[in-house]
């Protein structure tokens, strides 16, 4: 396994907020975190990050504990998180964005140029010197993502990927991340759009109020309507 996350607890003062939540993500593996607003897939991915302070559990990165981690250590060793509110620093270039994401090549993984980035989000690099704050939503998001790229993780945790994207954007953001898929990156989605997530995921998890209830393929999922009339229809 690239991550494993087994018996996560997470609090927020002491207010519980995490349950005993379990999952893992293999290497060049695509996972969906599904869930509806609140259900606890932020505050997962917060918490893998280091960035809860109350935690119990284990989270492994290829079988070495990193629960302990200050969460600059946590990115350093591998796992790159791309937030829901896609903090591109506003007054710098993308050319200069991607610079400061910029980290050493991995051992196994083909390291991440502006010039590949380019390739993999082409609106990117039709604006290599437009400011991120004259971007529009969608491609800020892109420029989030590939930022985090540059830093040539080994895992990528992508909260609400899709969110308050238009529909040609949502489809060029799921082309993106399959291209990812088969350069044998990792990654981890959290959605509430379960379309989106089949077009992309391998498998999924369903949390609802801070537990996992459910955990199968994308297909079985998908086929599945009691579980989709429980956890996630609004």
């Amino acid at each position: 396994m690239m991550l494993n996350v087994a018996a996560l607890d997470s609090f927020y003062g002491p207010a519980q907020i995490l349950h005993g939540v379990s999952l893992e993500i293999g290497r060049g593996e695509v996972v969906a975190l599904i869930g509806r607003n609140g259900a606890g897939k932020s505050t997962t991915f917060r918490s893998i990050m280091g960035l809860v302070a109350g935690r119990l559990g284990a989270i492994t990165l290829e079988g070495v504990a990193i629960i302990g981690l200050p969460t600059h250590e946590i990115a350093r060793r591998g796992i790159g998180y791309v937030p829901e509110d896609r903090r591109v620093f506003t007054d710098l270039t993308v050319e200069e964005n991607l610079e400061v994401g910029r980290q050493p090549a991995r051992g196994g993984l083909k390291p991440w140029t502006p010039e590949r980035l380019y390739d993999l989000f082409p609106n990117l690099g039709a604006m290599p010197r437009r400011h991120g704050g004259r971007m529009s939503g969608g491609e800020q998001q892109m420029l989030t993502i590939a930022r985090t790229l540059m830093g040539n993780p080994a895992i990528v945790l992508l909260d609400e990927p899709s969110e308050g994207l238009a529909p040609k954007i949502v489809e060029d953001m799921a082309r993106a991340i399959l291209a990812l898929k088969r350069e044998g990156l990792s990654i981890l989605l959290s959605e509430q759009n379960l379309h989106f997530a089949r077009l992309i995921a391998d498998r999924a998890y369903v949390i609802e109020s801070g537990s996992i209830r459910y955990s199968g393929t994308m297909t079985e999922l998908a086929a599945d309507h009691a579980v989709q009339t429980e956890y996630l229809a609004l």
